[in-house]
């Protein structure tokens, strides 16, 4: 549990891949919204009521089924739909995920809320404001609240997230990284959506003076690195 500041970010390590499931949460309405549940949604739930949470609202990063639920590899791996049987909530979205999104995880329009970059919704009296970063899917998104920053597949500690991917874009990743994530404070605190680091977190300071995918002046350097030419 990370409580900062008057909200409360509860980082869940679930899965055989490593995915982090986050419950962030306003201690004095006790409301709070879950990102990117999939996997265990009993663990999820029962970490919920023992912090005496009640979810209005379901944030999340992008479609692939391990932060999504749906079927992978043959898997079926539970997710929102399982979870929408349980509690009432809307599942917030990228406009641009909005097919991939209903294609891989069974949902339908009246589930959704469809956002775009720079727009903003309340859990509790928290403010979270959603930052378009396509690359790693055509709908990827991080949401921002105060100086946390969720970076689902986006940023992780020490790397980016794959663009070799159905939907993926290393041109988008790059400007995702490089304009959009590197240009919030340095020290905005970093919750990847993986496991994939020593650390559970990081700072936006530190992944520019770190990751390398964070580190190219032009697209060009960029692409030549992750194995493409400028298209």
């Amino acid at each position: 549990m990370d409580v900062h500041g008057d909200s409360d970010l509860r980082q869940l390590l679930i899965g055989p891949m490593a995915n982090y499931v986050y419950i962030l949460g306003d201690p004095d309405t006790r409301k709070a919204a879950l990102v990117d549940p999939a996997w265990d949604i009993a663990q999820v739930l029962e970490t919920l009521e023992a912090g005496g949470y009640e979810v209005e609202k379901i944030l999340i990063t992008h479609y692939h089924p391990d932060h999504l639920g749906g079927e992978l590899m043959g898997e079926k791996i539970e997710g929102t739909v399982q979870l929408l049987e349980k509690i009432k909530a809307k599942v917030y979205v990228n406009k641009a995920e909005v097919p991939w999104v209903k294609r891989v995880a069974g949902l339908s329009d009246s589930d959704l809320v469809v956002v775009e970059s720079g727009d903003e919704t309340v859990v509790g009296n928290l403010k979270v404001k959603f930052i378009h970063t396509p690359g790693h899917t055509p709908g990827s998104q991080c949401f921002l609240v105060g100086k946390r920053l969720i970076s689902g597949d986006t940023l992780f500690i020490g790397s980016c997230g794959r663009v070799d991917l159905p939907g993926s874009d290393p041109a988008q990743m790059y400007y995702s990284l490089n304009q959009k994530l590197r240009n919030l404070d340095e020290d905005t605190i970093v919750y990847p959506g993986h496991a994939y680091a020593p650390e559970a977190t990081s700072t936006i300071g530190k992944e520019k003076r770190r990751n390398p995918y964070m580190r190219f002046d032009s697209l060009d350097e960029f692409l030549r690195a992750m194995g493409y030419s400028k298209r």
